[in-house]
């Protein structure tokens, strides 16, 4: 949560999820898996349930990874979710052909300066996600260093690491609003 709220996605991650969702190679017994998941998600057994069964059929499209990571993180499970995430940058590393550690991502690794670009946006988003749950985990610097290199890779923050950064600088001083 960010002041009490639960982080929104905004209309780009929107469709980022989106073409996750409708993406290439998803099984239809996997896209079924994820259907029910989302019907039965208030009973967090049976959904949960539903996802591993999603992901035996696709156990690394993006839509699967992403079903899991929106689970556990609006449950609360941010650890989990940090896996998940942490799942997704090896992912979208290895689909944009960048270094394993995302640490070693340089602004030449791909297109990240053309937001149509969807395979450098994942990887974008993805960071993103990783530095937010850093900050929530309480781990500050590791988050810090993660918005660090989004705005390398990003300079006119398409994507919004300022807005995280505003909050990671805010941590622990007293609202005067």
């Amino acid at each position: 949560m960010v002041n009490g709220e639960h982080a929104a996605l905004n209309p780009d991650e929107k469709e980022l999820l989106a073409g996750a969702l409708l993406g290439e190679g998803l099984p239809p017994e996997a896209e079924e898996f994820l259907h029910l998941a989302s019907e039965t998600y208030a009973d967090s057994e049976t959904a949960e349930r539903y996802l591993r069964q999603a992901q035996q059929w696709a156990p690394d499209h993006a839509a699967v990874l992403i079903g899991f990571y929106r689970f556990y993180f609006y449950k609360g499970r941010l650890k989990e979710a940090l896996e998940i995430a942490n799942r997704c940058l090896e992912k979208a590393a290895r689909e944009n052909n960048m270094p394993r550690d995302w640490r070693r991502a340089s602004a030449q690794d791909a297109v990240f300066d053309r937001y149509d670009e969807m395979l450098p946006r994942f990887f974008l988003f993805t960071l993103k996600g990783y530095a937010y749950l850093q900050m929530r985990l309480g781990e500050l610097e590791e988050s810090r260093v993660a918005i660090a290199k989004l705005l390398e890779l990003d300079p006119t923050d398409k994507i919004g690491a300022k807005v995280l950064l505003g909050v990671l600088d805010r941590i622990g001083l007293e609202d005067d609003a």
